[in-house]
């Protein structure tokens, strides 16, 4: 009997997972960026055309064509939930909690303060329309802990903040144990399994607000799509995903309702399983690889934005067409709002976001050093050479960490007992 024949075959869970769909030079999955900035779009063009905003006449005579699919675009968030599933379970892959910890602050706080601040200012510049909040709450809101502390959100969308505020606090025990596919799997069948009793038992408060009924599907869902792309398919990760498309669909029921009693028309219940099915089918080809020839550069771009654009778009829009709304045609007033949102976007991240994770990332670093008892390490110039990959900004990735055949469901997660809070992790948003 020859070597090989006597080699043992290497197991699915064993092969590594097929390539990414790379821009040049990187690792970066274009398509969830793409995804991530329809996300985004979904969430803004309900609230320009569907929900919120005084047009003064109705929607339906407004846009005819755009109204009743409008109407969900609620559902973005949920879209959200699933991707940053995915995203975080890929960018902590073989990272420190000291890496987690730090990429949520240089990536969530600085556009986030700019936006509270923003928001402030525009609604107390704008006569007419709707009263800032109170300076009290205001300074509530730079925390992001507003709900827990009872104050007012400076802006709606902020309550999803919430949402993901504590999806990273629960995900952190995993992180800080270290990522294999035994523990992510076994964290995802024990939150389902938190998510059910939280649904039969709407009493139970801290249940509640720790396995979040309502939302914790779409982040389970994310991390198996990503498990299935990391390690390949199988039965039970399927099983998986179909339970909690099915737990999901039943979840976002309450949101239906409230937003179908609001629209004044009919909105079908079959468009949310429908677009929910979408939203998933998406993710399946991400974790399948079907997407890998994406790889227009924009998407990039696009994705970076999609934060900004998320904490800009709703308040200060609302006043601009509270303002505009009856001398400025519908059609050109919405679309005019979107170039402007996503452009001043753009300017968030280039100006406030990329400058201030270069500030934050080694005093954050420096900081989770000193509680390790490891001393911070002191750059030498002498020694300094230019990465390959380019500087790390703790900017929202899709990068992919490296794979190798050999690489097992249950190996040693690499990297996780070493101090490594000065690389960067990526973006779950």
């Amino acid at each position: 009997m020859t070597v090989a024949a006597a080699a043992p075959p290497v197991r699915a869970a064993e092969a590594p997972a097929p390539e990414a769909a790379r821009r040049p030079g990187t690792g970066r999955l274009l398509a969830l960026d793409g995804l991530r900035f329809l996300a985004v779009l979904l969430v803004v063009v309900y609230h320009y055309v569907a929900f919120g905003s005084d047009w003064g006449r109705p929607r339906a005579e407004l846009f005819p064509v755009l109204y009743r699919p409008a109407a969900y675009g609620w559902m973005g968030v949920q879209l959200f939930f699933l991707i940053s599933g995915f995203v975080i379970c890929l960018s902590c892959w073989g990272r420190s909690l000291a890496d987690f910890l730090s990429s949520r602050v240089v990536r969530l706080f600085p556009a986030y303060w700019f936006a509270v601040l923003l928001t402030t200012a525009v609604l107390a510049a704008v006569p007419g329309g709707s009263r800032p909040r109170a300076t009290r709450d205001v300074l509530t809101n730079l925390t992001m802990m507003e709900y827990p502390f009872g104050a007012p959100y400076v802006d709606g969308v902020y309550w999803s903040l919430w949402v993901e505020g504590r999806f990273y606090l629960i995900f952190a025990v995993v992180v800080a144990l270290g990522l294999t596919y035994r523990r992510v799997l076994a964290f995802c069948l024990l939150w389902c399994a938190a998510g059910v009793l939280a649904m039969a038992a709407p009493g139970e408060q801290l249940l509640q607000v720790l396995a979040m009924p309502e939302y914790c599907w779409f982040f389970i869902g994310g991390l198996a799509f990503y498990l299935i792309r990391r390690f390949g398919p199988d039965l039970l990760l399927w099983l998986l995903v179909g339970f909690t498309f099915l737990a999901g669909c039943r979840s976002v029921l309450p949101t239906y309702r409230f937003v179908a009693a609001q629209a004044g028309y009919p909105v079908p219940e079959w468009g949310v399983v429908a677009l929910l099915a979408l939203f998933y089918l998406l993710m399946a080809g991400v974790a399948l690889d079907w997407f890998r020839a994406v790889q227009w550069r924009w998407l990039a771009t696009a994705g970076a934005v999609t934060y900004p654009l998320y904490l800009l778009h709703e308040y200060i829009g609302w006043e601009v067409i509270d303002v505009l709304g009856g001398k400025v045609d519908p059609w050109l007033l919405v679309g005019a709002l979107l170039v402007v949102m996503t452009v001043a976007s753009w300017l968030v991240h280039r100006f406030v976001e990329r400058p201030a994770a270069r500030w934050l990332k080694p005093r954050l670093a420096a900081s989770f050093a000193k509680v390790r008892g490891v001393p911070a390490p002191v750059p030498r110039p002498s020694a300094h050479r230019p990465s390959a990959q380019g500087p790390s900004t703790g900017c929202p990735t899709t990068e992919e960490p490296a794979r190798t055949a050999a690489a097992g469901r249950d190996a040693q997660p690499v990297g996780a007992l070493a101090p490594t809070a000065a690389r960067g992790v990526g973006d779950g948003r």
